[in-house]
């Protein structure tokens, strides 16, 4: 049996790779357990860990850093690919108030480590410490001590004590971040009677009646010319209703005849302008028949595979002339975007075509519509995609009054450049496209490890320097650190910002830096939307923390 011994002794590739699987499996395990219906999830791969390293299991310290920091950098990759292609559109829809809240966290914690300086007798170094720990982000801990040893030369040993601070409040700031948004879950949630959050739609449907005046007689093409907002004609009805339609440009519109226009709910009231009073039939509720609702037209979903057609654009496929078709939608990431003539396709995007059933036939032949083309990984655009993540993360960025570039570090980096690849890859005709559960395999493989070889990194000096009474108070400030800041700004955010329930604890795990939290607030949600918050503002919040935690240091040394 020495072997079995002297397979977990020895520190070698096999023995790492042995006991992080171990640790994921134990977390995992118990990650299916509930308390009143609430889960920490996967956060208890960490606390394996760190009971891992606590009872004596050692993997070798650089095999350990390339596991961890490569799971960090997948899962941070991969997430900004998934939300590229809605990160820009929720930028231009609130993404400016959402990275507001994002700083108002952070000035919160700051406000918070400078009073535990002027007002205790907490030294900075602890201070900064406990704020990059309960903010659980490593390059701000790194920036602070860059700039505390070129502000100090000689403060090695206060950077070593900023360090353990930072591992002690490490895992307090992943646990208080979760049961934050569990308290925002109790607060907001309630709203939603079927236990579903209700999201604003991007496309909303409207039927008008023509009656302005200004359109009688003219053409689509004429109606639009002066028109600066983005709508779909998809059905007119002439005849009093005895004949529907697939208009073009060149459809004459006459009064009395009324149309199905889609369009942001946002800009209804331009709709009824243009064309004329709404009528009131609500076409956005759920289970509307849309292939019997004029009995010779069909609605179908059409999905775009042709890998010749990534980053074409729509107007170029001349579909509506040729096949006498109306596409009334793209759903792309599970986000429905509004069809213009310069919107470029990707892989992946599902058209809402609607036409008559051999005319959609025809146009699905031209796009594709084989969904097992989908299943094929595009593995070259993610390790091109982590490469230029690693360049860009390794970049210093010089700051004007800053002594020490800044740089993204290897979770800024690569999440940047994921949702530029996301939203412009196929721009550079680069299929970027996964499916939901390839991206969502390696989300959580990603996390997962980094979680692990986390807590193990943890575990051999947790226990010893939290159950000191000094340990003790940097286990309560840590705590305090991780759950006010969050919760004041979640509360404001909510109640007074008008900001929904999944955006608010997106942007609050952005905030924190809390891909763990981020985690378990998308098991409360039914979709991607904490996600596409996080990734709003997480780019510019980890900028921020990177130049406030040297900020605090330059200006309280």
């Amino acid at each position: 049996m020495k072997w079995i011994s002297a397979l977990f002794a020895e520190q070698t590739f096999v023995q790492a790779i042995l006991v992080i699987s171990i640790i994921c499996a134990v977390g995992l395990l118990f990650s299916k357990f509930k308390f009143k219906r609430v889960s920490l999830g996967v956060t208890f791969v960490f606390f394996a860990g760190i009971l891992a390293g606590h009872l004596g299991l050692r993997v070798d310290p650089q095999m350990l850093a390339l596991a961890q920091n490569f799971g960090l950098i997948l899962f941070v990759y991969v997430l900004g690919l998934q939300v590229g292609p809605s990160f820009f559109p929720s930028l231009k829809k609130g993404g400016i108030k959402l990275n507001l809240l994002s700083l108002a966290v952070l000035v919160v914690g700051c406000l918070m480590a400078v009073g535990l300086c002027v007002f205790t007798k907490m030294s900075l170094p602890v201070s900064v410490g406990l704020l990059t720990g309960a903010s659980t982000n490593t390059p701000m801990l790194g920036a602070a001590q860059q700039t505390l040893l070129e502000t100090v030369p000689g403060s090695v040993n206060d950077s070593n004590l900023m360090a353990t601070a930072c591992a002690v409040g490490y895992p307090f700031g992943v646990v208080g971040v979760i049961f934050s948004v569990a308290i925002l879950k109790l607060c907001f949630r309630k709203k939603s009677s079927s236990g579903k959050e209700i999201h604003e739609n991007p496309t909303y449907v409207s039927e008008c009646c023509i009656s302005n005046p200004a359109v009688y007689g003219k053409s689509i093409k004429q109606i639009m010319k002066d028109v600066h907002i983005k709508l779909v004609v998809s059905r007119v009805w002439k005849d009093g209703g005895r004949v529907v339609i697939i208009p073009n440009g060149d459809t004459i519109l006459e009064e009395g005849e009324h149309v199905l226009v889609m369009s942001d709910e946002s800009e209804v009231g331009v709709v009824e302008q243009l064309f004329g009073q709404i009528v009131p039939k609500d076409w956005n509720r759920k289970g509307i028949d849309w292939n019997n609702i004029d009995g010779t037209l069909v609605s179908r979903h059409v999905l775009v595979t042709k890998p010749n057609l990534n980053g074409a654009k729509l107007g170029e496929l001349h579909l509506r002339n040729l096949y006498a078709i109306n596409i009334t939608r793209v759903n792309r990431a599970s986000i429905d975007i509004l069809p213009s003539s310069n919107l470029r396709l990707q892989l992946g995007d599902k058209l809402t075509i609607v036409g008559q059933a051999k005319d959609i036939d025809n146009v699905a032949k031209v796009l594709g519509n084989q969904e097992k083309e989908l299943r094929n990984p595009n593995l070259f655009s993610i390790f091109v995609g982590l490469f230029l993540g690693l360049v860009l993360g390794s970049l210093p960025i010089a700051i004007p009054g800053m002594s020490v570039p800044v740089k993204l570090g290897v979770a800024g980096g690569p999440i940047i450049v994921g949702i530029l690849m996301g939203a412009f890859g196929s721009r550079l005709h680069m299929a970027v496209y996964t499916t939901r559960s390839a991206n969502m395999m390696l989300r959580q493989l990603g996390i997962t490890v980094y979680l692990a070889c986390l807590g193990l990194s943890a575990g051999p000096q947790f226990f010893a320097t939290v159950l000191r009474p000094e340990g003790l108070i940097w286990v309560l400030v840590s705590i305090a650190m991780a759950v006010l800041p969050v919760l004041i700004v979640g509360l404001v955010a909510g109640r007074f910002c008008n900001v929904d329930y999944a955006a608010n604890v997106g942007m609050l795990c952005g905030a924190m830096a809390n891909p763990i939290a981020l985690d378990f607030a998308l098991s409360t949600t039914n979709d991607d939307e904490p996600s596409v918050a996080y990734a709003t503002v997480y780019p510019v919040g980890m900028f921020l923390h990177v130049i406030f935690a040297q900020i605090l240091i330059v200006l309280l040394v």
